[in-house]
């Protein structure tokens, strides 16, 4: 077996003769063999690093086997505390508080482990070990903010089997929403206490028991009120909620981008995203939509060859074009909303009855019921679809030549191959799909516990179907994706604007151009994939920043220009720096 570590920008291949060897022996070994090609540079006798995985940035634990974490020809970077500073987290600290749901994504992607900061009968597929580890690390959260009766060595064991990646077997279904999520987080608890199955990268699927003690933990034996504080909150449903929001957050920042290169290919016009448009109807949302496609689109800064060859001759275009600023800019609005319902509930005590050890007293009220969760993530459900709704109506435009002066379905010789036909058919049938998903689980209540929780929220079929319309939307995305980029071969030798070409040439790093029929699900798998890891995003974030800091730039230099002299040059000069500045009140 061999290693690939990177110290200090050099590549060192470490050859593990015995793979059982820790991760600590690894991180040393590259060491030793750095210093040897580098005599001048002293080193620590005890040298204290950090190492992490390079396909997926997840930290490592030192005492882990090389086998255990890595596969033969992995690649790891190590850092040494010194370099390290502030810049990298090894923890997340949990003080039932401050958990955003950034940070439990990262938490349930394994980039950190967690400490503390102290003050049954589902059914269905098990949830993924990352969605498990965002639900144990929610659940450790919210007890730790004290107020649920239970012990710091219950919690000290949960949380070591967090560290170690020792995962309950949770289903996704069964959960109604009130009382908490019951029936999920009693199977969290049971792997807890060394029942039913448990996972772990050593072991994978096994008996709980033989997973826990295989690295050295012992089950949770339950103390007074504990084995109620450990069924009973909003976890599962926030979890899940938690990623949902993360992924819509990604995919209408990119939709952004996407549909100005869609735009750009059916000519149209940038003036829809005038200013003064969107500042007498100053939605935030609206607004920082339009302030992207004026970045993106064809300007002084960022000027289109496509744009300019031939002028607009049309007086406006379809919805579908001058309206993203409206319909994106809901979504992001909503999305903003739901993300501040869910920063709320990740740090709430959510379990019955809670303990006020102040006042010496235990009350039972409602704080399991999940309606705030609920309702917020059939919401998110509801504005994130437009994005995949209005991207389908674009993708038509695109295919369709009597809606644009591009090729039937984006293909040169369309009477031997159907190009984007099918890859339409895609889109509309997930946007379908996406309808019926889009109906609000929380309008729904069944009676259940002999009539005593008699009003339920259904939150946990609120959260998972969120993330179904989050996975649709992005997939229906990378369709359009593809079809503008195709699109823009028709266009060549002219280019567009700097951040879209950028667009274009990272699509063309993983999707070559259609010249004719191939199987297309590979495309949108890789173009999904794009925008799940926000590459598109990425790319196109430093021609923001630059348009941003250009245009700042030009306004100051014309504002100096255009000292008044008198009244009517005063007028003069308020209108002008209303109109180039985006200033409502002077």
């Amino acid at each position: 077996m061999r290693v690939s570590v990177c110290v200090r920008g050099d590549w060192l291949v470490v050859p593990c003769g015995d793979p059982s060897k820790s991760m600590r022996w690894l991180g040393l070994e590259a060491l030793r063999r750095y210093a040897r090609a580098h005599p001048s540079e002293v080193l620590s006798s005890q040298p204290s690093f950090v190492l992490k995985r390079c396909v997926d940035g997840g930290l490592l634990d030192v005492e882990d086997s090389i086998s255990s974490v890595l596969s033969d020809n992995d690649f790891v970077k190590l850092r040494r505390s010194t370099e390290v500073g502030n810049v990298l987290r090894l923890y997340i600290s949990l003080d039932g508080n401050s958990l955003t749901t950034a940070d439990l994504v990262s938490l349930g992607k394994g980039h950190y482990k967690i400490k503390l900061v102290c003050v049954w009968a589902g059914v269905g597929a098990a949830l993924i070990p990352e969605r498990t580890r965002m639900l144990l690390a929610l659940r450790i959260n919210t007890l730790a903010k004290g107020y649920s009766g239970v012990s710091l060595e219950t919690l000290q064991k949960m949380l070591s089997a967090f560290n170690a990646s020792c995962l309950s077997w949770v289903p996704e279904k069964g959960t109604v929403g009130a009382s908490g999520d019951l029936a999920p987080l009693a199977h969290l608890a049971l792997g807890l206490m060394g029942e039913g199955q448990m996972w772990s990268p050593n072991t994978g699927w096994t008996d709980a028991r033989t997973v826990l003690e295989g690295h050295g933990l012992t089950p949770i034996s339950l103390k007074p009120k504990e084995g109620l504080a450990l069924i009973n909150g909003t976890q599962m449903m926030s979890s899940l909620g938690a990623e949902a929001v993360e992924r819509a957050e990604a995919i209408a920042r990119q939709a952004d981008v996407i549909a100005a290169l869609t735009l750009e290919v059916l000519r149209g016009t940038n003036k829809a995203f005038d200013n003064d448009i969107h500042a007498v109807r100053p939605h935030a949302g609206q607004i920082l939509v339009a302030q992207r496609f004026r970045a993106l689109l064809h300007s002084d800064i960022f000027p289109s060859a496509i744009a300019e060859e031939k002028p607009y001759d049309r007086v406006q275009d379809a919805y579908t074009l001058r309206c993203c600023p409206q319909v994106h800019g809901v979504a992001n609005d909503t999305i903003a909303f739901v993300k501040k319902i869910l920063n709320t509930e990740l740090n709430s005590s959510t379990d019955n009855p809670l303990v006020f050890a102040e006042r010496g007293i235990t009350i039972s009220g409602g704080n399991f019921h999940g309606e705030y969760p609920a309702k917020a993530l059939d919401f998110l459900s509801i504005g994130v679809h437009e994005l995949a709704s209005i991207s389908e109506r674009r993708i038509e435009r695109m295919c369709n030549p009597s809606l644009s002066d591009l090729p039937a379905f984006l293909v040169k010789e369309g009477g031997f191959n159907s190009g984007f036909m099918i890859a339409h058919c895609t889109a509309a049938a997930l946007v379908s799909e996406n309808k019926v998903l889009c109906h609000p689980a929380s309008v729904d209540s069944l009676s259940t516990s002999a009539a005593t929780e008699d009003h339920v929220s259904m939150g946990g079929w609120a959260a998972r179907k969120a993330l179904r319309v989050v996975e649709h939307v992005e997939q229906v995305l990378a369709i359009e994706l593809l079809a503008a980029c195709q699109a823009l071969e028709f266009f060549r030798p002219l280019g567009t604007t700097a951040p879209l070409e950028r667009v274009y040439e990272l699509l063309r790093t993983v999707v070559r151009p259609w010249d004719k029929d191939r199987v297309m699900s590979s495309d949108i798998e890789v173009a999904h994939k794009l925008l799940l890891e926000e590459k598109v995003w990425k790319a196109v974030l430093p021609y923001m920043e630059q348009y941003k800091d250009s245009h700042r730039d030009h306004i100051s230099s014309r504002t100096q220009e255009s000292s008044p002299q008198s009244s009517n040059h005063t007028h003069y000069f308020l209108i002008r720096k209303r109109r180039e500045n985006q200033w409502l009140v002077l």
